[in-house]
């Protein structure tokens, strides 16, 4: 029996029947809505890609670091977490955070800034709008569509993964004009399932990101010490050095970050809730900001990790010299396959885009090690 014909939603949660998708199908008494949706993102080619795709070190870097596909699947663990909380459907929850970064290129934002770069002129490149090409056009699955043909509801948190969508420019411009047909109500606020996805990402690449600059040297314990919130943990911590390994430490440390910021979330959340007088799913949408959210302390924690990870790691030499080296892949790669495209790609199967598209395409799905090997035999 399904878990939805036993556990009642919360009035705030997205109703786990959707309401409809571009191509009509039939319901399926074993898979709710947005159960298909998370099996068909992750039987899709996308998301076993992102087991290449770097998240911070480049993938040829280490076999422990995080990738895209591992930082996907913890940005999700946190986000059933949340959603079961609140009693929200979890469900809708997991499928989002499992898709949210389909789009990401080879080598990370590196590979992200070049390849915008190389279609400044033909709409620009951004992974967030990516990933919705990849589940509505690029997935070549079914007989009947193109794309994965997902739930309204979770192209709805797609879409909004930052929020709501104040200018569309650049959708028309990757996307065409009216490319949802009136589907997504781009001003709106999004659910509150789709808060929880983003807020665990933010989460989820904090802490993992500390760990794995750790792990990797970039950094040590001390200099975690002028941060609010992890200075306490750290020092509580460190005491357990004389007995345990420096490993074990850190991933005490790490457990222990996001208890505390998952906890925050729970308690801010709820307070949101109580003092905007939110009773039903129409009032989140109505809101004009996020109901899911750190307090005011833990969003000055947060940014102070974000500038700590961005000084002491994202921009860091030995890490600077692979993204840099992947950004310069990105754009050989672009206008050498833009010279002769039809040795590189099957340009028959792709309908309504111009060639910087079509090549933006298939280079934004290409993995790291992909992309290394065929820049090494073209170059």
């Amino acid at each position: 029996m399904q878990k939805n014909s036993i556990n009642k939603l919360s009035e705030l949660a997205i109703p786990f029947g959707s309401t409809g998708r571009f191509y009509k199908e039939k319901k399926t008494n074993l898979r709710n809505d947005f159960q298909r949706d998370r099996d068909r993102i992750i039987h899709s080619t996308a998301f076993r890609r992102l087991k290449h795709k770097t998240q911070v070190f480049v993938n040829t870097s280490g076999d422990h670091f995080r990738t895209r596909i591992t930082h996907s699947l913890e940005v999700s663990q946190i986000a059933r977490t949340l959603s079961k909380f609140f009693n929200l459907n979890e469900d809708l929850s997991e499928t989002l955070s499992l898709a949210h970064d389909l789009g990401h290129t080879p080598f990370g934002h590196a590979g992200e800034e070049a390849l915008n770069h190389c279609m400044s002129k033909y709409g620009g490149f951004d992974h967030n709008i990516q990933t919705i090409r990849i589940v509505t056009i690029l997935e070549n699955r079914y007989y009947n569509f193109n794309g994965l043909n997902l739930s309204f509801e979770t192209l709805d948190g797609l879409v909004k993964h930052n929020g709501p969508v104040r200018d569309i420019n650049k959708f028309n411009k990757i996307l065409g004009k009216n490319f949802f047909k009136n589907k997504i109500n781009f001003s709106r606020n999004t659910s509150l399932e789709a808060q929880i996805a983003s807020i665990s990402d933010d989460i989820a690449y904090n802490s993992h990101d500390l760990e794995d600059g750790l792990k990797s040297n970039l950094f040590k314990l001390n200099d975690l010490k002028n941060i609010p919130i992890l200075n306490k943990i750290v020092l509580k911590h460190k005491k357990m050095l004389k007995k345990n390994s420096i490993d074990l430490v850190v991933r005490q440390i790490i457990r222990e970050i996001i208890n505390e910021m998952v906890s925050d979330v729970i308690k801010t959340t709820q307070n949101n809730i109580k003092l905007n007088k939110i009773r039903i799913l129409k009032d989140i949408y109505e809101l004009d900001k996020n109901v899911v959210s750190f307090s005011k302390n833990m969003k000055v924690f947060d940014l102070k990790i974000k500038r700590f990870l961005k000084e002491k790691m994202y921009f860091h030499k030995s890490v600077n010299t692979k993204t840099n080296y992947g950004r310069n892949i990105i754009k050989s790669l672009f206008f050498k396959i833009k010279k002769s495209p039809k040795k590189y790609i099957n340009i028959n199967k792709y309908k309504n885009s111009n060639l910087e598209r079509i090549i933006c395409d298939y280079i934004a799905g290409m993995t790291d090690r992909y992309a290394i090997n065929l820049y090494n035999k073209i170059k």
